[in-house]
């Protein structure tokens, strides 16, 4: 699909190009390994259980608040467990990193003209962690937060306040996300270009993605200057 999508796709039909953050610039390696081990462990290591029960309690308190912006909050987190979410993620901060090729991406779409903005469901004390580890931050036009607004991107109300605070012509967009249900609702409102990531865990297999192309790596629809991923190779 992808091979078809790009063979078609002309980028002088975008002015600005969306970019989710976890599971697109960055690995996603680091978020599923914080809640899915490493808040378990100090989960159960504060409140005496084992980590075979420390594990699907957590989960299913995820899953309970999944899709509303609770579920992406690392101060309602914070409250809701009686724990240091941010004091947490920067243990094992060591784990965060780009995707193959990120930085050459971002670079290659300013030189085209891009206006390059990121629009992500973490709170702002994540994208701090995050920021001053990676080197995706100067290579940013504009930063965006849903927390800005109020709104996941998985709500349209995000979308309305977006493109009021940020005027952007919806058909000269391209829309970048590895999460299939904040697609759809890009979809909905209108965004003419959408893209999903295969991989956004590298640790993890592909997903499918029905209905949205899809990419392993940045240069399938960009030319870039030294596409390389973590370990030097294309």
């Amino acid at each position: 699909m992808i091979l078809d999508w790009a063979s078609r796709f002309n980028w002088d039909q975008v002015d600005t190009v969306l970019l989710d953050m976890d599971g697109t610039l960055l690995d996603l390696h680091f978020d599923s390994f914080f809640w899915l081990q490493h808040l378990p462990k100090r989960y159960g290591q504060k409140y005496g259980l084992p980590i075979e029960q420390a594990i699907p309690d957590i989960k299913q308190r995820l899953a309970d608040k999944q899709g509303t912006l609770d579920w992406y909050c690392t101060e309602f987190w914070s409250r809701e467990l009686d724990m240091d979410i941010i004091g947490l993620k920067r243990e094992i901060q060591h784990l965060i990193g780009e995707r193959p090729q990120t930085i050459d991406f971002l670079q290659a779409l300013g030189d085209r003209g891009k206006d390059r903005v990121l629009i992500t469901n973490a709170h702002r004390d994540s994208l701090d962690i995050k920021f001053s580890v990676t080197d995706i931050q100067p290579l940013l036009d504009k930063v965006i937060s849903s927390h800005d607004y109020g709104y996941p991107k998985e709500d349209q109300n995000f979308w309305q306040q977006l493109q009021q605070n940020m005027p952007f012509d919806p058909a000269r967009t391209l829309f970048i996300d590895d999460s299939e249900p904040v697609l759809r609702s890009a979809e909905v409102y209108g965004i003419g270009h959408l893209l999903a990531i295969e991989t956004p865990d590298s640790q993890q297999a592909s997903r499918p993605y029905f209905g949205f192309p899809a990419i392993q790596q940045f240069a399938q629809i960009l030319n870039l200057r030294n596409p390389k991923d973590s370990h030097g190779k294309i």
